[in-house]
């Protein structure tokens, strides 16, 4: 997969009266270089109708789509990828469906399962959450910046810091060895959506990742 700085997820429940193409449209543009996809609620036709319409935003943009959890919906949509949680699908199972073509992320919570997903192949990973967060309703407790140092240490596939992150608070994930940092609600509820990306890319390369 390509490298990537910033990922951003969909949280329309953030940006109320906003259209969600608008808002991660403006991510894009502020240099969010993978989008997801996040809807726990709606009903699969609803889901597909956004992530074609996000497929469509990204291609034209040149960015990564990813759609959380529901395989089915991501290989309708050509999507790029599935993210997976810990009680979906076991990678290897889930790469039989999408083949080797897709790219397959799955969030981890502590070193153990960041061995395991490298062992079975995950293109990446999610570390965390980081920080306390209220962008999902059932969030396992904060893993903290030392399960961020354990990965930059020890897990070669890329990883990206996810969870409670915010503007005033990256630098000290930065800090513990992160290189690719992702956020929900900073992102998609600031009332400056792409000038939010640039300060956060402004941290990942005064943190001297480039």
């Amino acid at each position: 997969m390509r490298d990537f700085r910033l990922y951003a997820i969909t949280g329309e429940q953030f940006h109320p009266g906003r259209e969600m193409l608008t808002v991660m449209e403006e991510a894009i543009v502020g240099g969010a270089d993978i989008i997801q996809l996040r809807d726990k609620k709606s009903g699969k036709r609803v889901i597909l109708e956004k992530a074609k319409a996000l497929r469509e935003l990204t291609r034209k943009h040149g960015v990564t789509f990813i759609v959380n959890d529901h395989i089915d919906i991501a290989l309708a949509a050509d999507a790029d990828g599935i993210h997976l949680g810990q009680d979906d699908l076991p990678i290897a199972e889930a790469r039989k469906i999408v083949g080797q073509g897709k790219i397959i992320g799955i969030s981890t919570h502590r070193i153990e399962e960041a061995r395991e997903a490298e062992r079975e192949g995950a293109d990446y990973i999610g570390v965390g959450p980081v920080f306390p967060t209220k962008s999902k309703e059932d969030a396992v407790a904060p893993v903290t910046t030392s399960y961020v140092r354990q990965a930059a240490a020890e897990i070669r596939i890329p990883f990206v810091a996810i969870g409670g992150i915010k503007l005033h608070n990256v630098e000290e994930v930065l800090q513990a060895g992160a290189t690719r940092i992702c956020a929900i609600s900073e992102i998609v509820g600031s009332k400056d959506v792409a000038g939010t990306c640039r300060a956060f890319l402004s941290a990942i390369e005064k943190a001297g990742w480039r």
